[in-house]
């Protein structure tokens, strides 16, 4: 069907005013990385450009150390979500087993708890198991918030899967195993892909769970560095806005590098809810 003009035009001139304003505060925030330290008034100077302000930010927050940090937890957290998810939501969509709507139930309601109700029980209890202050305590807990809707994305890609691809692969014997990793695992890659986007996105943002779980001191992530260098420099706008930069570079670097796969699977995923 074809669209009218006049609606063509209109849903144009809706996006430009969208991506307008998405996109000119990142100008602003650019241009103030790109100021002079010497300005503290927080205005947008178009004028020269000083990109040591980057390298000044890098050396006097310790971003490095944060950004490393940060890219292990989050790393390690979307590959265990999504090592974990896949088959969980396979299961739950295809094996009859005893109580599967409850769990779900119960699934679902990992989605429900806020953050600001679980991290002080976790803090204690990872504490009394000696894994207060380590990186690798803060990676388990981001798994196991983004677990409950990694399986619940991969379960309703799982329900529509094609029932005859599959009892084609039963009656050549494969099993479920096979069915789930040589078959519906490659169809699901734009479900797979937008997982990884997002459970990485939400895992590197995070500033609650580490600033607790890591509050030792031996360990800092990008947030976290930030945030202290925010406390700082909070009139210096230069340099807060050059390190806001470096600390976003990782995330927005992934969701390029997976941007189609990424619209595909939440297109889809949308579709089928």
């Amino acid at each position: 069907m074809r669209v009218p003009t006049r609606q063509r035009n209109l849903g144009y001139a809706v996006l430009v005013v969208a991506s307008a304003v998405a996109v000119v505060p990142l100008l602003g925030v650019l241009d103030m990385a790109l100021s002079s330290p010497s300005e503290t008034g927080g205005t947008l100077s178009f004028g020269s450009l000083h990109f040591d302000n980057f390298r000044a930010v890098w050396t006097l927050g310790q971003l490095s150390k944060g950004l490393t940090t940060s890219f292990l937890i989050s790393f390690s957290a979307t590959t265990l979500t999504v090592l974990l998810a896949v088959p969980a939501g396979y299961a739950l969509a295809s094996f009859k087993i005893r109580f599967r709507g409850l769990l779900f139930i119960v699934l679902l309601a990992g989605l429900m708890l806020p953050n600001e109700s679980l991290i002080i029980p976790l803090f204690f209890d990872l504490r009394s198991v000696g894994l207060g202050d380590t990186t690798w305590s803060v990676v388990m807990v981001e798994t196991a918030l983004s677990l409950a809707f990694g399986t619940f994305w991969m379960r309703a890609f799982f329900l529509d899967a094609p029932s005859g691809l599959i009892e084609a692969a039963r009656i050549d014997g494969a099993n479920s195993f096979t069915i789930l990793t040589r078959i519906l695992a490659p169809l699901a890659a734009p479900q797979i892909l937008a997982l990884v986007v997002l459970v990485f996105v939400w895992t590197w943002n995070d500033l609650l769970v580490p600033l607790v779980l890591l509050s030792g001191g031996r360990s800092t992530t990008a947030p976290m560095a930030l945030a202290i260098f925010q406390g700082q420099h909070a009139t210096n706008y230069a340099y807060l806005s050059a390190a806001a930069i470096l600390t976003a570079v990782p995330v927005i670097v992934v969701y390029i590098a997976l941007q189609r796969s990424f619209s595909r699977g939440i297109v889809s995923g949308a579709i089928r809810e």
